[in-house]
């Protein structure tokens, strides 16, 4: 007999949580109400003995587990929760962590505010009207998150206006969202362990709300929270903002004009070490070093996400052969200006950059990292999925409502 598809699926990405797994699948069983068909899709990254604790837990819990273990971890946490979510069957989709600072006794609630306000995306937020943070350890964790969540909310003013925690790992999202993201030219693209925010701007949901929650203390393990996840959280907060080409284009033009910096610094050393060479062979070698720079913050940050179809030799060698372009192209464009239409040297310098800017950001923009479609980011098989069916029939789960 086929097994009915589930109304609810849980996502739980793991990373070496073996001590918390038995507790976590009893609270989420006792806090499923009667009636109600839920999955447990854990997305697993373990370096440790979790996959097995998952598996013995499994054939125990009257709600089936899907086990999927990723042997490549790519996009940390937050790629695990894609994959997690392509592997999911149900309509509403339950996004929680496996350490338990999330409580599962919350879900039926985020569903039913959910089904209520017709909202596509209900969040659990530690800052709502009686939500609370106690949970996160001492007053640089804290600082930490406040800090995120202002800057991340300042730079998505229109995505995020619905959200008090944009940062937050635990909530609902329908399945007709995430699908909507999926039809994009660029798909989702996680980095690091911020998913709620990848989701947020990527599959724009119709309607926010939230439930506010106190986030409780770790059970067992260690924080996953690092300078190395800070890190990622950075890259991924400037991906996202770029993902619109106006915002592309002023971030270019940003990181333009910081290569001036290096390339003044470096014409200064070679005219004052070298004053015999000429200005013009100075200048060219200066250029380089600005156009060095440039090169380090665009294809690290800007567009880490579209290198994977040339090598980095290619790149820079192809970005330096359009910087130096430009270079050669706005002096007799500018002249033409002047010659032939009349302007003054100002203006006609002015309109010059602006076309010549223009033309190596099109060229940089569509054709050195033309924006490929990454339709292996979700649903891509990495290896069998394990379904776990439970080994004996629990007595029926009373409703945790009443």
């Amino acid at each position: 007999m086929t097994a009915l598809p589930a109304d609810v699926s849980l996502v739980v990405p793991t990373f070496n949580e073996a001590d918390n797994i038995h507790e976590l699948l009893a609270r989420v069983c006792a806090a499923i109400p009667a009636g109600i068909r839920a999955e447990v899709v854990f997305a697993d990254d373990s370096t440790d003995h979790t996959c097995e604790v998952i598996e013995e837990a499994a054939r125990y819990s009257p709600v089936p587990v899907v086990l999927h273990h990723r042997p490549v971890p790519e996009g940390g946490l937050g790629g695990a929760v894609v994959e997690g979510i392509s592997r999911a069957s149900a309509p509403w989709i339950v996004v929680i962590d496996a350490d338990l600072q999330h409580p599962p006794e919350l879900i039926p609630e985020l569903i039913a505010r959910g089904e209520a306000t017709g909202a596509e995306l209900v969040v659990a937020s530690r800052y709502a009207a009686g939500g609370d943070r106690g949970g996160l350890d001492g007053g640089y964790r804290k600082m930490v998150s406040s800090t995120s969540t202002l800057v991340t909310k300042s730079l998505f003013p229109r995505a995020l206006s619905g959200l008090t925690d944009p940062m937050s790992g635990f909530f609902a999202i329908r399945r007709t969202a995430v699908d909507r993201a999926s039809t994009e030219d660029e798909g989702l693209q996680p980095l690091g362990y911020k998913i709620l925010l990848e989701l947020a701007v990527r599959c724009r949901p119709r309607g926010i709300a939230e439930v506010p929650y106190a986030f409780g203390e770790r059970h067992a393990g260690e924080s996953k929270s690092t300078a190395r996840e800070g890190m990622r959280f950075l890259r991924h907060l400037i991906t996202l903002r770029t993902a619109d080409p106006r915002a592309r284009a002023v971030v270019f033009g940003l990181v333009g004009l910081s290569g001036f910096v290096p390339n003044l610094a470096l014409l200064w050393l070679l005219t004052t070490w070298a004053p015999g060479l000429h200005y013009a062979p100075a200048e060219i070698i200066a250029n380089q070093a600005g156009l060095l720079w440039n090169f380090a913050l665009i294809d690290s940050f800007v567009y880490r996400n579209q290198r994977g179809h040339r090598r980095r030799a290619i790149r820079l060698l192809s970005f330096a052969a359009v910087g130096n372009a430009d270079l050669v192209a706005r002096i007799p464009l500018g002249a033409l200006f002047i010659s032939a239409g009349g302007m003054t040297a100002l203006p006609a310098t002015a309109l010059a950059m602006a076309i010549v800017f223009t033309a190596r950001f099109l060229v940089v923009d569509r054709w050195l990292y033309r924006r490929l479609r990454l339709r292996e980011t979700v649903g891509r098989e990495t290896v069998p999925v394990t379904r776990v069916a439970p080994e004996k029939v629990a007595d029926p789960v009373p409703d945790p409502l009443g």
